[in-house]
């Protein structure tokens, strides 16, 4: 490209600093910049350097993208191959520690089952093809001079953010569409709602070690929370001396659960009632003001007497009296919320019962306050949620989509079988899977692109959940490409965007170069004095880039919950918990042997699905450990081991996600069972996001099989009346070990 001027404004937004405001206003960049000037001849970064010492580490900084927190991440390089991955200890997300995905990371980057070239379906069947022919296929269906309608293109991805999610906007931009669907299993789309509405934004700060006291009503902090090695250090602070207390709410015991002072077993989609009760006695018995709390809500709470709360939650009134009582005199508290309270028909209004218990303690302001306004928004994390799926299936139904994107998803596999997807794909003329894996999806692709590791991979990215201090992270390769026909992400949307807009793209070599020319636009008082040169390389050295944030407070306006009478089905008496665990995830490790054999933090179960029930239940139903359960609901049924244990509720059938695949690789593909399949088609009456927990569900005794049996590490899980491990309060701990 050669003297094409453009606006500074829009050269600002193509960069990613567009959203910048007031922060610009001090740049000293010229009225207009050309993408000619800062133009480099680009080296590879990766190259043998003369300080390298065979058989001695050199340690580079990078963000790991195992799931969509943004751990920091430090990777040890020995002859040019990346061995162990560890905590980046100047990033404040996880300062220095890692978690089991983090650390599998190198596993997912040396997989053998790794697609190493493009694939085009030709004759009804995908063939290996060269990336010359996947672009003119992509050129042919999507390019300047296609018959494309560009507002009948669509991306479906993952959590997204930094200069990705910046360019996967320009080429919906160029395209002239708007059909950007996130998709997320794991996500807390009704709480942030709930948060925009009661807060005024979606996502506040949550200060865990300010408080004396954290009512969890299913959050798992220490398991599968937005961000769960920040949220692990923060309770290791918070249970160091002086002791917090730990009050957990869920109807399955997580691991925060099993941390828990007090662990409360609770019938799913029942916790606004019990948050509604303890409001009650915060009020009527503690002394408490709800002066805040507007006339019809503080009515609302006061038909929440103890007896009826205790009818309608199971929950005993010794529990209930005892919580309030625990709030109350221990100030300050956190209350939060987690898959448990969201995820059925009334998620809204229970998420809402719960949080506004914070406004009556006085958390707001102390343990709850405002995370300010991040400066870049175009680099901001896009999140995921399961109501973005039904939108995209919804609209390919209806013959709307004639391009579908796919990236950092898998919704043949997440998409439950009401929503028929697989039929309404069919509906879709061209689809292209970007992915490092062959997939569910993949597998009903018209073209795959291969895609590099994350480890292999250039990239910025800003965590969807950020604690005080406000980072944009870097992601760098730690070595040089395993298979040389897989691309970056950043780099195919470059390719793409130069089919539709090549007059303002050409002048990017490649995605480095469109980094390299980011950093140098970013605004002066962001690089902290210092010139282009040396911020690209403290930001690569340091793997974050700290940003300032205006502050701002939090006014809080509460919201009148409506919880109707949890209604019964004499056919399906159970109700059906796809429970999460930090390994699996929602399935996108399924392939990975490290995690696979990484015993379930509560069950040990390794290698495959179980069901668990409590013991009396399975007593009822005259099933015993190990043996064949079969799962059903109104969409179909699923068989597997039953593993007993008392840390569930009664009513509950708890089978784990992330097996059951079709695809995905020798160790993923034909395991265990998928309890996304048999979901019915509840949704969330507020926000309409899918209720992982609303479905009901019948069990019952199912033929044994050998191939699916269930594996477990450990022996026995009682201390049968020994007091091997005796337990101590927090006030005694506090006066003990913890002085």
């Amino acid at each position: 490209m050669s003297g094409n001027d453009i606006n500074r404004r829009n050269f600002l937004k193509v960069m990613g600093w567009g959203g910048a405001g007031v922060a610009l206003s001090g740049c000293d960049m010229p009225t207009t910049v050309t993408l000619e000037e800062g133009k480099e001849t680009v080296v590879s970064y990766i190259m043998p350097e003369e300080y390298v010492i065979p058989g001695q580490g050199v340690y580079f900084a990078s963000t790991c993208q195992q799931c969509s927190a943004g751990c920091g991440v430090h990777g040890r390089v020995r002859e040019g191959r990346v061995l162990k991955l560890e905590g980046n200890t100047e990033s404040p997300i996880n300062t220095g520690k890692l978690c089991q995905m983090g650390q599998s990371g190198v596993q997912a980057h040396y997989n053998p089952d790794r697609i190493q070239k493009p694939m085009l379906r030709k004759g009804g069947a995908l063939v290996e093809v060269t990336w010359e022919e996947a672009a003119a296929a992509l050129a042919d269906k999507t390019g300047k001079d296609s018959s494309l309608n560009g507002g009948r293109a669509a991306w479906l991805t993952g959590t997204v953010s930094g200069h990705q999610s910046v360019l996967l906007q320009a080429h919906l931009e160029a395209l002239g569409s708007s059909r950007h669907y996130t998709h997320e299993v794991i996500n807390n789309a009704v709480a942030t709602q709930v948060n925009q509405d009661m807060f005024g934004e979606v996502q506040p700060t949550y200060h865990v070690t300010k408080a004396k006291v954290v009512l969890s009503f299913g959050a798992d902090l220490v398991g599968t929370s937005m961000s769960p090695v920040h949220f692990s250090r923060e309770h290791t602070k918070f249970r160091s001396a002086p002791r917090g207390v730990l009050i957990q709410v869920e109807p399955k015991m997580t691991l925060t659960g099993g941390n828990a002072d007090l662990w409360i077993a609770a019938k799913p989609g029942s916790e606004g009632v019990l948050a509604m009760g303890i409001a009650n006695e915060l009020l009527a018995k503690h002394g408490l003001s709800g002066d805040a709390l507007p006339g019809g809500l503080r009515d609302s709470i006061a038909s929440y007497n103890t007896d009826k709360v205790v009818e309608i939650t199971g929950v005993a009134k010794t529990k209930i009296v005892e919580v309030a009582k625990v709030l109350a005199e221990r100030s300050p508290s956190l209350v939060l919320t987690g898959a448990s309270t969201e995820a059925h028909e009334h998620g809204y209004q229970s998420v809402a019962a719960a949080m506004m218990l914070n406004v009556i303690l006085g958390n707001i302001g102390k343990t709850i306050t405002s995370s300010g306004e991040f400066p870049f928004p175009q680099l901001t994390a896009k999140r995921g949620d399961m109501k973005g799926l039904l939108a995209f299936a919804e609209h390919a139904d209806k013959g709307e989509i004639d391009v579908a994107f796919f990236y950092g998803v898998n919704p043949v596999y997440t998409a439950p079988k009401f929503l028929n997807l697989e039929q309404k794909l069919d509906k879709i003329p061209f689809k292209v899977v970007l992915t490092q894996f062959y997939d569910e999806t993949a597998n009903r692709a018209d073209l795959v692109l291969p895609l590099a590791s994350a480890l292999e991979d250039w990239g910025t990215h800003v965590p969807g959940y950020l604690p005080e201090d406000k980072i944009i992270s870097m992601q760098q390769p730690l070595m040089e490409k395993l298979y040389k026909e897989t691309h970056g992400l950043g780099d195919v949307l470059l390719s793409l965007l130069k089919m539709r807009k090549p007059e303002e793209y050409e002048g990017f070599a490649d995605y480095y170069a469109f980094l390299r020319e980011a950093f140098a636009a970013i605004p002066s008082d962001h690089k902290g004095g210092v010139g282009d040169e040396k911020f690209w390389m403290q930001a690569l050295q340091f793997g974050v880039i700290p940003v300032n944030v205006a502050e701002r407070s939090i006014k809080p306006t509460p919201i009148e919950a409506d919880l109707p009478a949890l209604k019964e089905d004499i056919s399906y008496p159970f109700y059906l918990v796809p429970s999460a665990h930090l390994g699996l995830w929602d399935g996108r490790h399924a392939n990975l042997p490290w995690l696979q054999e990484a015993p379930d933090q509560i069950s040990k179960v390794v290698w495959g699905s179980w069901v668990e029930m409590h013991p009396k239940t399975a007593a009822r139903l005259g099933v015993e450990n190990g043996e064949f359960v079969r799962v059903e609901s109104m969409q179909g049924s699923i068989e597997a081991p039953l593993y007993t244990h008392r840390g569930i509720h009664p009513n509950a059938v708890a089978v784990p996600l992330g097996q059951g695949h079709e695809e995905y690789g020798r160790y993923a593909k034909g395991r265990g069972v998928n309890p996304l399949k048999i979901l019915n088609p509840v949704t969330d009456e507020k926000t309409g996001e899918p209720a992982l927990y609303g479905t009901r569900v019948q069990v019952a005794k199912a033929p044994f099989d050998e191939k699916q049996k269930m594996v477990r590490f450990g022996g026995s899980e009682t201390q049968v009346g020994r007091k091997l491990v005796a337990s101590i309060t927090a006030d005694v701990f506090n006066r003990t070990e913890g002085a």
